[in-house]
């Protein structure tokens, strides 16, 4: 009962938006709120504006595409900033065709898809709501029924731009309908709908052949040529092509290179004139955003050609590139798991294995020695890394401007993720299925030339050690957890060797030393190092101590490293007849999965490679 009652409500609301009116009461809307009358750009840049902005190290980031795109801030900022706003102030950038061009599965489509779908809510609030003549097959603006020697004074009494004239339908209803009279004509609110064909429109390449212009321009009604006696008479004429139906909207053409010629020359005017030519008309005004998008191998094809310079030069081309961050690309995976029904637990490292994988995949080697791919993608993705800064990064960026455009295609990566899923129904999948997952995927892609596989599979080998170096850490820190009593020991048992040591009495050498070696300290550094630390310790209280364990980090990190690593054979006989009622292991196992959001499963399995696992 609650969703058809939220049904309901949907259909309440939209029967309370429509509305209906004459040109005069329009006029009234217009002058209470001059946004109604926008153009085609500024409601679109505005719909966006008005999510809200945020600056974060100088870059732009949109509260509009938060929720769906990840890692294409400067993409976004320059669509937005370099095309959008400057198109809404009416400058040049809106006589221009923008054209989306990088990678497959970059993320192209899905800008566009989410610009399409949220103007159709947008049109549907008070901010956005827009206007049209009733019954204008172009559901066209209905201010263009002011004359063109009027606009002038019109602009300076209420600040309102007026662009483009009435379409042959509004001209010859204008005329018969009304009498001439603009007052008395039929103005109705227009909800923008990609399905009913109102304010969007949107045009895929087919065969050559059998495409036909009218899917751009609309066509001629052969069954009323009869009736009203000539082709050029607009009630002969269907003006339902995508170019008709996107005004005061969007107009996506998909693959644009792929179209025939005589599909991109009608764009020629529509683009820097804001027209088009329809059969034996005159030209027909048209207020929307052209956007279309293209792979980066046909576009390198359609700009090296000479003859397409006129269109080239009215087109704005913006690349997109892949994504080159790990947090950023988990965050693409983690929403399409979402959105599914299964029912895996996932371990904590294991979608960071992919994500990795695919950034390493995407980068170019850095001229700097020191910089290796693994770094580099640490430093992309905001983490620390010796001997460079963030700002380091944004260099690298301007430096390899072509970063991000070449690589395996997401959907590789997303196929081999919903595989392990699929396989691991109702199980945990681990990081080991999905690099066994990927090597298998490598070896079985043909499009891979050998040498490019064997540098991917390198990449899926460095990714294994950087996952190993993750799962350390998680043991270790599960480790002190556990061992914290036995740390405070180890502790007072060095300072007590130390003192030893000092005034010249009996000590354990050997014990001193492991526990120096996990400090860097060398033979000829120790006497010096023991020294510091008896004037640093000696005279302190037992309580104290405990205390000051947790000061010296570098001694503590050594006592744990060593007590882990002589627990590890006392921990492997403890799984080899593992018990729940073990204190110790649940201990840890406990930790593992609240700390870190491990499972049990993948938990012990984690414990059962703690032998592979070595330190130093």
């Amino acid at each position: 009962m609650g969703f058809l009652n939220e049904l309901q409500k949907t259909q309440e609301g939209l029967q309370k938006i429509k509305w209906e009116g004459t040109f005069t009461d329009y006029l009234l809307k217009v002058r209470e709120n001059k946004n109604i009358a926008r153009l085609a750009h500024s409601r679109i840049y505005h719909m966006i504006a008005s999510r809200g902005i945020t600056k974060t190290w100088g870059l732009q980031q949109y509260n509009f595409f938060a929720s769906d795109l990840f890692g294409l801030d400067k993409t976004l900022e320059k669509i937005v900033e370099d095309y959008l706003h400057p198109a809404a102030r009416r400058l040049d950038t809106r006589k221009r065709i923008l054209v989306l061009v990088g990678p497959v599965g970059g993320g192209k489509s899905t800008i566009v898809n989410m610009l399409k779908k949220n103007l159709e809510k947008y049109s549907r609030t008070e901010e956005g709501a827009l206007y049209g003549i009733k019954g204008c097959p172009m559901h066209e603006e209905p201010l263009h029924l002011i004359p063109e020697e009027m606009r002038e004074l019109f602009y300076h009494k209420y600040g309102i731009y007026i662009e483009g004239n009435l379409c042959p339908t509004c001209k010859t209803n204008l005329k018969d309908k009304y009498n001439g009279n603009i007052e008395d004509v039929k103005v109705e609110r227009v909800i923008i709908s990609e399905e009913e064909r109102r304010g969007i429109g949107t045009l895929s390449p087919s065969d050559p052949k059998s495409q036909d212009i009218s899917e751009l321009t609309g066509s001629i009604d052969f069954s009323t040529i009869c009736q009203y006696g000539s082709e050029s008479d607009p009630r002969a004429y269907r003006f339902d092509g995508e170019l008709n139906k996107a005004n005061r909207g969007i107009m996506e053409f998909q693959e644009i290179f792929k179209f025939d010629e005589k599909f991109l020359y009608n764009l020629l005017n529509l683009s820097q004139e804001g027209n088009f030519k329809v059969g034996r008309y005159a030209l027909i005004s048209a207020d929307e955003m052209i956007i279309a998008h293209s792979n980066e191998t046909e576009y390198r094809s359609f700009i090296n050609c000479q003859k397409n310079e006129a269109l080239r030069s009215r087109m704005m081309f913006i690349q997109v590139p892949y994504n080159l961050e790990v947090g950023n690309e988990l965050k693409i995976y983690e929403k399409i798991i979402k959105t599914s029904d299964i029912s895996v637990h996932i371990e904590p490292h294991a979608l960071w294995t992919t994500a990795a994988f695919l950034i390493l995949t995407r980068l170019m080697p850095s001229k700097n020695q020191g910089l290796t791919l693994i770094n580099k993608m640490k430093l992309y993705n905001g983490e620390q890394v010796e001997g460079f800064y963030k700002k380091d990064a944004d260099d690298f960026r301007r430096e390899f401007s072509r970063e991000g455009m070449e690589g395996l295609d997401p959907r590789f990566i997303i196929n081999v993720i919903c595989s392990v899923l699929g396989k691991r129904h109702n199980k945990c999948a681990g990081s080991q299925d999905f690099l066994k997952a990927l090597k298998v995927a490598l070896r079985e892609n043909d499009m891979l030339i050998n040498e490019v596989r064997e540098k991917y599979l390198g990449f899926l080998e460095q990714v294994r050690q950087e996952y190993f170096s993750k799962v350390k850490k998680d043991l270790f820190a599960a480790s002190r957890f556990s061992f914290a009593a036995e740390a405070r020991v180890v502790f007072k048992e060095y300072l007590e060797m130390i003192c030893a040591f000092v005034k010249g009495k009996a000590y354990d050498e050997s014990f001193m030393r492991a526990l120096e070696e996990h400090m860097n300290v060398s033979e000829n550094a120790k006497k010096g190092f023991r020294e510091e630390i008896y004037v640093r310790y000696s005279g302190n209280t037992t309580v104290y101590l405990e205390h000051e364990l947790d000061e010296h980090k570098l001694l503590k990190n050594a006592i744990f490293e060593k007590l882990f690593f002589d627990l590890r054979e006392l921990l492997r006989l403890k799984l080899a007849s593992y018990s729940k009622d073990d204190k110790k292991l649940q201990e840890i196992i406990q930790f593992l999965i609240v700390e870190y959001g491990y499972c049990e499963e993948c938990a012990l399995k984690l414990l059962q490679t703690i032998n592979s696992l070595t330190y130093r």
